[in-house]
């Protein structure tokens, strides 16, 4: 038989200290809420919406939701994909986000689910958060972050919507973020991704800090149309590396993708821009899109630095952003390698996350 040993003091205070940092971590079962301490953004709201089979967005939105709200001030809430019976976070359950009323008082949404087929009580605040012309951030398959029932009254938010209302050709994706699901320009789990900054976009505030190289990911390049459509700005492309080292060289010369020789890196993808958008007529809203933004991109600080100063101008804060703000990861973050999950649910809850 083995005892514990009493808590020293310095345990106790350090137990004590942890509690206090961490008291503003709230939640109840199905997202979790992060309020906002001293920082630029203290007094705005950001709602991060998470729900993806492979890129684990429920990891890589709550670490930014941190780094937000700890570093600078956000108040921020996390939705996840949620398993009615088990209450555990399920990234195949397409039809259950809780928590989407929070979007009726945010002044951001970022946005990273896949293939999601949400019911129309949960479609209609993401409908009446858009209408309102707020400002929209995409990550990784937000591109592709809808595939809505051809029966539902949001069925023109699909990737692949092709019907008559006008305007909605291939829906949330190409209308709001600027493109839907093309294709994988680089070879999926073998070439990872390089971010060289657009030479025309090299004073635009999400780029202050950030420099060739500085930006970096295990995710692939997504293949997008060129050019992207309406007034939409390419900031970032993506120079698609040889293996899935950060100082792998580029690709050269033509290579295979899938049925197509393709030179890749001839001319490169945008993996990150701007636009503007519109639903209906309604008011002209801020659109920033980025193709990586998996959970292991996360590591990367180009990638947080691109994120948070990405929230920064999509709220109107473009003068408060540094080449030196603070997006340095908080508390352990340990993101999970991406890839499809074959299980019900991912074996956590959203209190595993906060």
């Amino acid at each position: 038989m083995s005892f514990r040993k009493p808590m020293s003091l310095a345990c106790r205070f350090a137990l004590v200290v942890f509690i206090l940092v961490t008291s503003n971590v709230q939640g109840n079962d199905s997202w979790n809420t992060y309020t906002g301490g001293e920082g630029a953004g203290r007094g705005k709201s950001v709602v991060l919406v998470s729900g993806d089979e492979e890129y684990r967005s429920e990891e890589a939105l709550s670490q930014l939701a941190k780094i937000l709200s700890a570093r600078h001030g956000f108040d921020c809430v996390v939705l996840y994909a949620i398993d009615e019976d088990s209450g555990e976070i399920a990234p195949n359950e397409q039809r259950n986000i809780p928590g989407l009323v929070a979007l009726r008082k945010a002044d951001l949404m970022v946005i990273a689910t896949r293939f999601r087929n949400l019911p129309d009580e949960q479609m209609k605040e993401i409908d009446e958060y858009l209408l309102s012309g707020r400002p929209v951030i995409g990550m990784r398959t937000a591109t592709h972050a809808f595939k809505i029932s051809k029966d539902s009254q949001y069925a023109h938010y699909s990737f692949n919507y092709d019907g008559d209302r006008e305007g909605w050709t291939q829906g949330f994706g190409r209308l709001v973020l600027g493109e839907t699901w093309i294709s994988h320009h680089g070879h999926h789990k073998f070439e990872s991704t390089r971010g060289v900054v657009a030479p025309s976009a090299k004073e635009h505030p999400v780029l202050r800090g950030i420099e060739d190289g500085d930006i970096w990911g295990p995710t692939d390049v997504y293949g997008v149309r060129l050019p992207l459509p309406g007034d939409s700005k390419p900031l970032v492309f993506g120079q698609v590396l040889e293996n899935m080292e950060p100082d792998s060289p580029p690709v050269q010369g033509i290579q295979k993708n899938g049925k197509k020789n393709i030179a890749k890196n001839d001319p490169m993808m945008p993996v990150a821009w701007v636009k503007s958008y519109s639903i209906d007529g309604g008011p002209q809203g801020k659109a920033f899109t980025t193709t990586m933004g998996a959970s292991t991109d996360m590591v990367s600080e180009g990638v947080r630095r691109m994120l948070v100063n990405a929230c920064y101008w999509a709220v109107g804060l473009e003068a408060e952003i540094s080449a030196d703000l603070d997006v340095n990861i908080v508390g352990e973050f340990k993101p999970t390698m991406y890839g499809f999950r074959k299980g019900k649910t991912a074996g956590i809850t959203p209190e595993d996350l906060r």
